[in-house]
């Protein structure tokens, strides 16, 4: 059998950033792909956000996962001399007195300093926009234009990685004390990063995953500038010329990959509260972000098949998060390192134990 000392599955977000973290310790990594099913880094529009929702909340460890995420992704493109990573502030409209006043107070915060740039007058908008008040400035924002990521980084592998094309069964991997069989390989580590397919295997199907349903438009406008994104309650992300997209919506029920006429109606209701420009939809895309109840990554070994492990969990927030846990995780299986345990899938072992009597 031929023998490899990794097989990750997935050719995500997930899967493709902890290849870039196990490369440097020269391990023989076997990357199994499947093309034939959708997969929600594909459609995911990539922004990076350090301060989200209303109360413009500082995301979970930005001071942390932002600067190592600019890192990475910055000597990425140095090495396969492709461009993916574009740093954009985010404008975010005032839509009342109240919420200026709110915002100004926020932009006073010092442990807010490094992501608010201040108050825009939102020169060169007032004539596409609602925002006569003005809008706050987020700065150490942007986003990921995730396909030529992942696109150059597989180019990237080509020489340093065997990948194969095909379906994954559960069935099919046979793990053992020194090795996993999968197949005609062998493996010293398996280690699945299959996004919200995860969740109907039975390796690590009984983690609680929290699926979000995400719809988003692409459209044409040809007099909106493209030098900001625009957030209040829906974004506008400038992608090339006079493309953006329009997004995103949150749905927890109708878990499917199907786009909705609901899903449309909903994102142009949101747009046009603040937007006034003309725009003409030329598509529409729908995703599985592959979230966990409490909205942390479900990474580590499994609980009696320590040959086998996880890469997932990372929700709406896999741009920034992804690079920061594959490095923690690869640290962790070649070098025994620490795994947090916000992380560490060790904090529901009790499940699976629960699962495993049921049955």
């Amino acid at each position: 059998m031929k023998s490899y000392d990794y097989l990750i599955v997935g050719d995500g977000l997930a899967g493709t950033t902890l290849i870039w973290h196990l490369l440097p310790y020269n391990k023989k990594i076997l990357w199994l792909c499947d093309v034939s099913k959708p997969a929600a880094s594909r459609v995911a529009a990539g922004i990076y956000n350090p301060l989200t929702g209303k109360k413009l909340v500082k995301t979970w460890m930005a001071d942390k996962i932002f600067p190592y995420a600019g890192r990475f992704y910055s000597r990425a493109e140095e090495l396969v001399k492709e461009r993916f990573w574009h740093s954009l502030n985010i404008l975010r409209p005032f839509r009342n007195t109240e919420e200026q006043n709110t915002y100004m107070a926020l932009a006073a915060e010092p442990a807010l300093t490094d992501y608010i740039e201040g108050i825009s007058d939102c020169a060169g908008y007032q004539e596409v926009l609602k925002a006569k008040q003005g809008a706050l400035e987020v700065k150490n924002a942007g986003w990921l234009d995730v396909n030529r990521f992942l696109d150059t980084s597989a180019a990237y592998f080509a020489d340093q990685v065997t990948r194969i094309e095909g379906e994954f069964k559960d069935e099919d991997l046979k793990p053992g004390p020194e090795n996993v069989e999968w197949r005609d390989y062998q493996v010293s580590r398996v280690i699945l990063c299959t996004g919200d397919d995860e969740r109907q295997r039975s390796w690590f199907g009984w983690l609680p995953f929290n699926p979000v349903k995400g719809q988003l438009l692409e459209v044409e406008m040809e007099t909106f500038p493209a030098s900001h994104i625009v957030n209040q309650g829906a974004f506008i992300l400038p992608v090339k010329g006079s493309g953006f997209k329009i997004g995103a919506t949150y749905s927890w029920h109708d878990i499917d990959w199907e786009t909705s006429e609901d899903g449309r109606q909903f994102l142009q209701h949101k747009v046009s509260e603040f937007l006034t420009a003309p725009y003409r939809i030329t598509g529409q895309s729908a995703g599985i972000r592959p979230c966990s109840k409490d909205r942390r990554p479900l990474i580590g070994l499994h609980p009696e098949f320590e040959r086998i492990g996880i890469f997932n969990g990372l929700g709406t927030k896999g741009v920034t998060l992804g690079p920061y846990f594959a490095e923690e995780f690869a640290g962790f299986l070649e070098n025994s390192k620490d795994l947090s345990p916000d992380v560490n899938i060790d904090r529901y072992f009790s499940l699976y134990y629960d699962h495993k009597k049921s049955d």
